[in-house]
Formats: C-alpha cells, sequence, structure tokens
C-alpha cells in the first residue's frame, strides 16, 4: 500500500511538473536595435508537436509583468505565446508621463518603425522549434491594441489579431486593403480615448476593404478595462471593469479557437 501510494504521488508530481507553463527571456533585434522578449508555453500541451503562436504586444508602460501573465494564460490553452518589446532593450518607463512619452514615438509619430518592431516580434517566433509558422496570431493591450491593428494593416499572414481597448485610428485609410486577417476588436463603449468618430471610422476603413472582422462594445467599460492595475474609477477615462474582462477573455479565447481550425 505504502508503495502504491509514492508511485501515485510520483505520478502527480511528474504530472505537475510537465503541465507547468515555460518562460524564457529571448534577445532578438530589429535592425541594430536590441530587443528582450519572452517566450511562454507548455510543453504538455504541445504534445510534442508545434503549436500555434501568438505575439502579445504590451500595453504603454512596456514589457511588464501583466503582459506576462497574459502569455502564460495563452501558454496554458496550448498557444506558444511571445511577449514582444516595442521599445528596445532596457526601455521601460518609470511612470506614466514617461510611457506617453514613449508609446507617441511610435502611436502618434512613426508608425513604419512600429511596424517594423512589431515584424520582428513576427519574425522571432516564426522561427521558434515550438511554434507552426503557419499558425501565428497577435494580441495586444491598449497600445498594443493599437499595434495589432498596424501588424494587420501591414499586410502579416497573421491567423488573427485581437485588439483589448486599442487605439483605431489609421494613418493612411487604404492600409485596411492590406489585411489578410481576421480582426477582432474588444471596446469599451465609453472609453474617452477612443471616441466614436475613431470607432465609425474604423468600420468604415474596415467595410470598404472587406475585411473579416468583429466590433465588440462593453456597456460601462472606459480605456484599460482589462487591467487592474488601471484602478475602479471609470471618471478618470482608464479603469477596469471586471466582466467586460472577463467577456472580453471568451471572446478572444473563442476567435483565436476559431481562426486556429
Amino acid at each position: 500500500m505504502k508503495n502504491f501510494i509514492m508511485a501515485a504521488v510520483t505520478v502527480l508530481v511528474t504530472l505537475s511538473a510537465q503541465a507547468k507553463v515555460k518562460i524564457e527571456t529571448v534577445n532578438y533585434k530589429d535592425g541594430e536595435t536590441a530587443l528582450e522578449g519572452f517566450i511562454a508555453y507548455d510543453e504538455a500541451k504541445l504534445k510534442n508537436k508545434k503549436g500555434p503562436g501568438v505575439v502579445v504586444v504590451h500595453d504603454w508602460m512596456g514589457v511588464s509583468d501583466y503582459v506576462k501573465m497574459r502569455a502564460e494564460q495563452l501558454a496554458e490553452m496550448g498557444y506558444v505565446a511571445f511577449v514582444a518589446d516595442i521599445y528596445g532593450k532596457g526601455m521601460r518607463p518609470k511612470d506614466g508621463k514617461e510611457a506617453a512619452e514613449f508609446a507617441g514615438k511610435y502611436r502618434n509619430g512613426d508608425r513604419k518603425l512600429l511596424r517594423a518592431r512589431a515584424t520582428a516580434a513576427y519574425e522571432e517566433l516564426k522561427k521558434n522549434k515550438h511554434v507552426d509558422a503557419n499558425k501565428i496570431s497577435a494580441t495586444g493591450y491598449c497600445f498594443g491594441g493599437t499595434t495589432v491593428l498596424e501588424m494587420a494593416r501591414a499586410g502579416l499572414p497573421l491567423k488573427g489579431v485581437v485588439s483589448f481597448h486599442g487605439g483605431l485610428s489609421s494613418v493612411n485609410p487604404d492600409d485596411a486593403k492590406n489585411i489578410k486577417t481576421k480582426v477582432l476588436a474588444l471596446h469599451g463603449a465609453i472609453d474617452p480615448y477612443v471616441p466614436a468618430t475613431e470607432v465609425s471610422q474604423f468600420q468604415k476603413e474596415l467595410n470598404d476593404a472587406k475585411v473579416d472582422y468583429q466590433f465588440v462594445a462593453y456597456s460601462g467599460a472606459v480605456h484599460a478595462f482589462s487591467q487592474k492595475g488601471a484602478g475602479n474609477d471609470p471618471t478618470q477615462g482608464a479603469a477596469y471593469n471586471e466582466v467586460a474582462d472577463k467577456r472580453s477573455f471568451v471572446a478572444a479565447k473563442n476567435f483565436l479557437e476559431e481562426v486556429n481550425k
């Protein structure tokens, strides 16, 4: 009996160890710019086969524990998740003011550079030994949501992109014609940073280009609704909304399952 119990415990410990998500630092480059991302995967979920990949793009605070947590969630579902580094190795904003400066450089300024940094992450994930290079998607939060839409507009051969409370504006509306992938935009219905005019223009661009897209607006939700660190006061324009967070997670999960069939 004692030997049986010991054997059972050993099996449980082994299974637990096998199910653990691995997170590894990945140093890569965009041209001469050093970047530092993270890869998350669960070998037990992959079952010795290559799995679908997901590029995960950070919010305006750069690579952080939050975006790593989101990558872990994806890994637990069987994806190989790669946390992209848009800003550059060691470039981590110390506060909101600096984050606005960092993000503004790309979002309001050099969209070409934003696309290049995102593409570098895509290419890095594509060559990973655990990834099915024909099944790569992208998800992003706030600034990252803007970024994954730019990846789609750049014409990257992604299976799908998911933008969580991201900016929807485009520098060139005709770029929607380059989109080869399915799009899911998850939006706070009363987000003051993404006004109705921006939403309408975004939908018009995708409609005109005949893009396969879904747009979901969550009532009562403002900017950053999936991030607990945003606080709980929607009058500030950015705040966590538990209902919207849970609903958007399920929507993204279902969408990724659909595009990776």
